[in-house]
């Protein structure tokens, strides 16, 4: 006889406090006029779906000349570069920031440290919109790395803000290589307390299970980390984006199963997995019971 199916969910997965404020504000202006994004709103297409469903489409690319003043456009919770935001104050729209506060903070000390004559060194991915936004306040002598194997020559007085969902352990191995070529450093740790205590969770839950899902968008930086950081346990780790993915060979003989999502997922989609994995094939043949983990 199947054992009953124990299912435990990581404590904070699921929405941060910044993606829970950009989707509360997008679906709060829906249909009130016609409103975009530039680019998703945040990285889940699911949530974008039902956005746009709403009336609410996101902008791949910004068309000026498409933009009229009764539009509303909703600065996405990644940021936007600098000249992009003057470019849309010009065309007389409704702007409405939905920066992560997180974000907003990063773009700040960028920019600070520009002002006060430091070369700023971002760790970020560089082709991430979170990164091009910060580049845009970072001056011109702005360098981005995504390791310290990245790092080369830099000028002596060097200043360091971080992509907000990074890992805190390339933090350490970039400032450590940094310290060694420059005679003077500041550092802004802009990491998202949220993403660390994610990441956190996430390992001590791969101890107690036979295998976990990872929730979440694949263009969804954080979730990706998430992914990456399962594997490396050595444990069945699955990056689902939603339940339809969920194969029925994944479950079979595996009595403990961890679940796991990026800050962009919403609950109704980790709530959907937990479903699907209670009711395998979809006629609640196995039992299951699922819980909150420490």
């Amino acid at each position: 006889m199947q054992r009953e199916t124990e299912i435990i969910v990581a404590k904070g997965a699921g929405f941060c406090f910044g993606v829970k404020r950009a989707v509360d504000i997008a679906f709060k202006n829906a249909n009130t006029s016609r409103v975009f994004t530039l680019g998703p709103i945040i990285h889940n297409p699911q949530v974008v779906q039902r956005l746009v469903d709403m009336g609410v489409t996101p902008l791949e690319g910004l068309v000026l000349s498409d933009i009229k003043a009764s539009d509303t456009i909703i600065i996405r919770t990644h940021g936007v570069p600098v000249d992009t935001l003057e470019a849309l104050k010009k065309t007389g729209c409704s702007i409405i920031d939905a920066t992560c506060p997180f974000v907003k903070k990063a773009q700040d000390h960028a920019k600070a440290l520009a002002q006060r004559g430091y070369q700023v060194l971002i760790i970020g991915d560089r082709d991430h919109p979170e990164v091009k936004g910060l580049v845009s306040y970072a001056g011109d002598d702005v360098v981005v790395v995504s390791s310290e194997d990245e790092v080369g020559k830099l000028k002596n007085r060097v200043g360091i803000v971080v992509q907000t969902t990074q890992p805190v352990d390339t933090l350490k191995r970039v400032v450590q290589r940094v310290l060694q070529r420059v005679k003077e450093l500041v550092v802004y740790n802009t990491i998202c307390s949220s993403t660390d205590l994610r990441l956190k969770e996430t390992m001590r839950l791969t101890d107690k299970v036979e295998a976990i899902f990872v929730v979440g968008g694949r263009n969804s930086a954080n979730t990706t980390q998430l992914t990456r950081l399962c594997r490396s346990k050595n444990i069945p780790t699955y990056h689902i984006e939603n339940v339809s993915e969920i194969q029925d060979s994944w479950l079979r003989g595996i009595n403990k199963i961890g679940i796991t999502a990026g800050a962009s997922t919403p609950d109704w989609i980790i709530n959907e997995v937990i479903d699907r994995i209670k009711y395998r094939g979809g006629n609640g043949q196995y039992g299951s019971t699922a819980k909150r983990g420490d």
